[in-house]
């Protein structure tokens, strides 16, 4: 019996990916939201024109910046439809963390579990603390045949190594204020809005507030000198934050993403 799971999950991801050329449905098969995108975005952008001395001298050490065009990941994104990753790591265990800052409360299951019962929109009355997410915490053995055909954007900070965390999460859900070292995040299906303030200027928040809640609550009365740096990313565009950045998201569909971080 344990020989015929092993190789069970020997075959999965070889089927996985000679079905990957197969037509998808729009969005992945994932649920598209009800969150309003707000147009504004207020975060330099750049395209492959990009230099990586260009990249140094200007966004490395002091600003973010929106990328689009340095990578294809249409490969990538192929594996990872709803049905495809169901396909491949449904019976799989996936480690869910809560959506506050600190993240602190951790639940193990089955990834069919997780997005077929938990993956739902935000309740907007429901704490950070009290919803689960699937992001980071991934196993590296499983998921590896996955993170094995992403590839990652082509800029590196020297000192630094990259590790991957991948993650989907419904609508209106997402990490409120926190801050790490250097990074980047690529959105793979859906849409992703995210907020940023510089090291020095720390945002007012609740570490167990939902970012949708602080948007509704606190975003309205920022004075336009108070409000942070902002922008929607969509599928195949990278925001690279460097470090110490304080940072919060926020899914308007249910999102698939992969975050690229530089320690």
């Amino acid at each position: 019996m344990a020989v015929a799971r092993r190789l069970l999950s020997l075959l999965l991801p070889l089927a996985w990916f000679r079905s990957a050329g197969s037509a998808d449905p729009p969005g992945g098969g994932w649920l598209a939201g009800t969150v309003p995108e707000e147009e504004r975005c207020t975060v330099e952008r750049a395209d492959a024109s990009l230099t990586y001395s260009l990249f140094l001298q200007r966004f490395a050490f002091s600003r973010p910046v929106i990328l689009r065009g340095v990578t294809d990941n249409s490969a990538f994104r192929a594996l990872c439809t709803r049905e495809k990753l169901l396909a491949a790591f449904g019976a799989r265990p996936v480690r869910l963390s809560t959506a506050n800052t600190y993240s602190y409360r951790k639940v193990d299951v089955p990834f069919q579990e997780y997005v077929e019962q938990l993956l739902k929109p935000q309740d907007p009355a429901r704490l950070g603390s009290d919803t689960l997410y699937f992001f980071g915490d991934n196993n590296f053995t499983e998921w590896g045949p996955l993170f094995q055909r992403y590839v990652p954007p082509p800029f590196r900070i020297p000192g630094t190594s990259p590790a991957y965390s991948f993650g989907i999460a419904g609508s209106g859900s997402g990490v409120p204020f926190h801050w790490h070292g250097p990074g980047y995040s690529e959105v793979i299906f859906g849409r992703k809005r995210w907020f940023l303030y510089p090291p020095d200027k720390t945002p007012h928040f609740h570490p167990n507030e939902t970012t949708l809640a602080w948007l509704h609550h606190t975003y309205p009365a920022l004075p336009p000198a108070e409000r942070p740096l902002e922008c929607t990313l969509r599928p195949g565009e990278i925001l690279y934050f460097p470090d110490r950045w304080w940072h919060a998201t926020l899914n308007l569909d249910t999102s698939v993403f992969i975050s690229t971080f530089l320690g």
